[in-house]
């Protein structure tokens, strides 16, 4: 015998018999089927359909508007910080300006104190314009913990400064409305 025989046999019979549920849709007729769908759609009104219809319409807009209000919101919160991680890492170059202005002044080197000035007021001009600002904060203002670092409390030299800022050690920094630095303050115990 060879390889390739000749496969021409004839297939199974199928067996015609329906399971009864199969034979009571074949049992109905097309007229039959039509006329139950109509009694559906009947019995549910209109004007209903229409009012949910027009409420799911309402609610998918409402729903649409929220979503280009939030991310309009987001978009100008995005512009406004973008520029958040340069500036944050410029501060210490700001620290070290205020150390240096300070140091100058005790020393009374007027010509280098001049020219720092110049250098520091240009630098900030220029982070001013991008929206950075410094908190302000001074001593003998309440401590609010919500808007100061507290990094030491020391005993008050004065009652009347327990609770309160005794020292300003880092100053604090916002950008827009956002602070990206709070100030670092000794509090009087």
């Amino acid at each position: 015998m060879s390889e390739y025989t000749d496969h021409t046999e004839e297939p199974e019979e199928i067996n015609e018999e329906l399971l009864p549920e199969e034979q009571e849709v074949f049992d109905e007729t097309p007229e039959e089927a039509q006329d139950e769908e109509e009694t559906t759609t009947s019995e549910s009104n209109p004007a209903d359909e229409l009012a949910k219809e027009r409420d799911r319409y309402v609610r998918l807009f409402a729903e649409f508007e929220n979503y280009k209000k939030r991310t309009t919101k987001e978009r100008i919160e995005l512009f406004k910080t973008a520029g958040q991680d340069i500036l944050s890492a410029m501060l210490p170059i700001l620290d070290d300006f205020d150390r240096a202005l300070a140091e100058l002044t005790k020393l009374g080197d007027h010509t280098a104190l001049t020219g720092v000035e110049l250098i520091y007021n240009k630098l900030m001009n220029m982070l001013k314009a991008k929206g950075l600002e410094p908190v302000e904060v001074n001593a003998g203002d309440p401590f609010d913990s919500e808007h100061h670092d507290a990094i030491t409390q020391i005993p008050a030299p004065t009652p009347d400064l327990k609770g309160k800022i005794i020292d300003v050690v880092e100053k604090g920094y916002k950008l827009g409305d956002k602070v990206i630095r709070f100030p670092k303050v000794v509090v009087g115990q």
